[in-house]
């Protein structure tokens, strides 16, 4: 937990525990989880966590950083510790969100037009390997 702590005050942001949880499930839960996902996970460790409070910290971390936001599938925001560019791969059938390397495939230059390329995401779908072995 120290790390996170450390993590989150070099970033300039105060690491309240509530803060210091969430950083901490998007670390150890790498399945790009959405605001209920991780409300419903950390509410039996900390009874007085609102979803306002998940958004709002969520909110933060995006706006400094330290996480991505992707709406994958128009209906609800899923959270991504990943901040370095890479595509996500969705399975159609299980719902399971990959991130996968798009490098090999994609080349994405410093600049289109005179725009400024900072970010840029890549969404795929398809059938998982695990779903399609079964």
């Amino acid at each position: 937990m120290e790390q996170y702590k450390e993590y989150l005050q070099s970033k300039g942001i105060s690491p309240s525990y509530q803060r210091l949880k969430i950083l901490e499930y998007l670390d150890l839960h790498r399945t790009h989880p959405t605001v209920d996902e991780i409300y419903t996970a950390l509410l039996p460790h900390i009874p007085t966590l609102s979803k306002t409070t998940v958004y709002n910290t969520l909110s933060l971390f995006v706006q400094e950083g330290l996480a991505t936001m992707l709406v994958l599938d128009n209906v609800e925001a899923r959270f991504d510790i990943t901040v370095h560019p890479h595509g996500h791969f969705t399975c159609t059938q299980c719902g399971k969100v990959y991130d996968i390397d798009v490098t090999p495939f994609v080349h994405i230059p410093n600049t289109i037009d005179g725009h400024t390329i900072q970010y840029y995401q890549i969404a795929l779908k398809g059938i998982c390997k695990d779903c399609a072995s079964h």
